[in-house]
């Protein structure tokens, strides 16, 4: 397949982004309004969302112990001086916790609701005409393969967040430019992620993500990013995870050259809008 020939941006870099995060709020209207996937997406991310929280507060407990730990070289420094480079590794350490925390709270919830989230997917699918080139994927091998995907992910995303934790340690700069670097690296991979059940449900896998999301990657980005943001929030993640699930599907069929505009079924004979 060649990705560069499919969905080519039509608008500035700007627009494209906003165009991702526009994909998020539609996906949103697409899932209130199937009340009972809403909470059915609820509880595996309620699940996941309790090891979420506990994770990040015993790594806040522990932060100011771990930056310690990692920063040896300043025991011997003026107090003022010690406290402030700790300080800053902290923010840091919490900054990258909070990167991997994040893509792994979406891999543990997708693999915990795995047949909620594929139902959510397929829901959303219908309403736009189906799956082109679906093919027949069984639960098991599709779960091995979206937990092995995701596992790379997971992976990829340490090896790029540990220069971003040691960029932390700049002053200003690993204040400001580098948690928008991060929150946008963050963006990527969620979006990666999220977009794994419409794609294996066509057959592809995560190179072949890889490689359609590139070809417009201001719109993943805009999605990705918008995604991440959310989940920041206290209960975001809960919330919005069904709802980044369908906003994932027209991200992957926008991706694709699909339509997402939802389909109008055609009236019956001898209705009266017939024959105008």
């Amino acid at each position: 397949m060649d990705a560069s020939r499919i969905a080519s941006p039509v608008t500035g870099v700007v627009g494209r982004f906003f165009a991702g995060v526009g994909l998020l709020l539609r996906g949103l209207g697409l899932y209130v309004r199937s009340p009972g996937l809403m909470l059915l997406g609820i509880v595996p991310a309620l699940i996941s969302g309790a090891l979420f929280v506990a994770a990040i507060a015993t790594l806040a407990y522990f932060v100011d112990d771990i930056a310690a730990l990692v920063t040896p070289f300043a025991d011997d420094w003026s107090t003022t001086a010690r406290n402030l480079v700790r300080v800053i590794a902290g923010l840091a350490i919490l900054g990258l916790g909070g990167l991997l925390g994040v893509l792994t709270f979406t891999a543990v919830t997708l693999v915990i609701g795995d047949p909620f989230y594929e139902k959510i997917s397929e829901r959303v699918e219908e309403r736009l005409g189906g799956t082109p080139g679906a093919v027949e994927v069984s639960f098991w091998p599709s779960l091995r393969r979206s937990i092995a995907d995701s596992l790379r992910l997971v992976a990829l995303a340490a090896l790029v967040g540990i220069p971003l934790f040691v960029a932390g340690f700049i002053p200003v700069v690993g204040q400001t430019v580098v948690p928008v670097i991060g929150a946008a690296v963050g963006g990527w991979f969620l979006a990666l992620e999220l977009v794994g059940a419409p794609f294996y449900r066509r057959g592809m896998r995560l190179p072949d993500r890889r490689s359609v999301l590139k070809a417009d990657r201001p719109m993943a980005l805009g999605f990705g990013v918008a995604v991440f943001v959310c989940f920041l929030i206290p209960l975001g993640a809960v919330l919005i995870m069904p709802a980044a699930v369908a906003g994932a599907t027209l991200l992957a069929r926008r991706s694709l050259g699909q339509p997402i505009d939802e389909r109008v079924p055609a009236p019956p004979a001898g209705h009266p809008i017939e024959g105008r």
